[in-house]
């Protein structure tokens, strides 16, 4: 059994497993993918709720046929419960620590472009140093990452650093990307050397979608030289922006390591004024404790990123 006492009212005590169960239908969307995850049968994680329900005394969840969606006390609950598991996985990773072994779980996410990056190696030099560690990873624009630092469905995210990020995200740098203008390899400019936008203005651009940071970027820096970019094609994978204006079907704004990449030939051209330099760290909650498990890889690859 597990004492509770900041958040009790009508019991005096919660087990623990039902903390554990009812977080994990919260992240997985449903008690049959929770369930799953959890492996157990789904009839237990369903009876578990309900008693924890009836222990506290208000309803956590909505329920239908095919989701689950916290209530207003499911939704302040919830943060106690991730901080309270939060604080145990540290515990037994201390305690763990003091037999040199480290164990937890550790979600990363990354945004597509971070080549000058190697985040596959470095996975694999810290999983062979700690084995222990379970390592997950995802990938999505910014927006997607943050919105799962918020909720607790990663530890760390590698992503851009913009100006104004909220004070809620801690960030260490990790490296800075320049961005650079692609055009197809017999555009009228290709083979001209560094470009400036207001040479640009009367043609088509190919770029992500209009609530991604690569967008604002390009949206910037086109109000500054003048115009408003006219973007017909849109794409959320960046190799695809790179093979569209491969075959002449716009200027497309991309990290260096996407325009560099292999792939049909497009002549790369840095932006003048310039250079555009799109800083990229690695993001955590400030107000979160982290695990010993992800202050451990944090750190790690951190470290890694200084490495020539």
């Amino acid at each position: 059994m597990f004492v509770l006492a900041p958040i009790m009212r009508h019991s005096e005590r919660v087990e623990l497993r039902q903390l554990v169960y009812f977080e994990a239908v919260v992240r997985h969307g449903g008690f049959t993918r929770a369930a799953e995850h959890l492996h157990v049968a789904q009839p237990g994680v369903s009876v578990q709720i309900r008693r924890l329900e009836t222990e506290l005394g208000v309803p956590l969840l909505h329920r239908t046929t095919r989701t689950v969606a916290l209530t207003a006390a499911g939704e302040l609950f919830l943060s106690r419960v991730r901080r309270v598991l939060a604080e145990l996985e540290a515990g037994r990773a201390d305690l763990a620590r003091l037999a040199e072994v480290l164990v937890g779980r550790v979600g990363i996410g990354a945004i597509q472009a971070i080549d000058p990056f190697d985040l596959p190696a470095a996975l694999a030099a810290f999983h062979r140093r700690h084995p222990g560690v379970e390592l997950a990873l995802r990938s999505g624009p910014l927006r997607v990452l943050l919105d799962a630092l918020d909720r607790g469905l990663i530890d760390l995210a590698i992503g851009p650093m913009p100006a104004g990020l909220p004070d809620r995200y801690a960030a260490t740098p990790l490296f800075d990307d320049e961005l650079v203008l692609v055009t197809a390899p017999d555009h009228h400019l290709a083979g001209s050397g560094p470009l400036r936008l207001d040479a640009l203005r009367d043609e088509p651009f190919v770029c992500l979608p209009a609530d991604s940071r690569l967008r604002a970027i390009l949206d910037r820096l086109a109000g500054e030289a003048g115009f408003v970019p006219a973007v017909p094609f849109e794409s959320t994978h960046l190799p695809r922006l790179r093979e569209l204006a491969a075959h002449g079907l716009g200027v497309a704004l991309v990290a260096r390591s996407v325009a560099e990449a292999p792939g049909p030939p497009v002549s790369v051209h840095s932006v003048e004024p310039g250079p555009v330099l799109r800083p990229v760290g690695l993001l955590h909650r400030a107000d979160r404790t982290l695990s010993a498990a992800a202050q451990e890889c944090r750190d790690f690859l951190a470290a890694r990123a200084t490495v020539p």
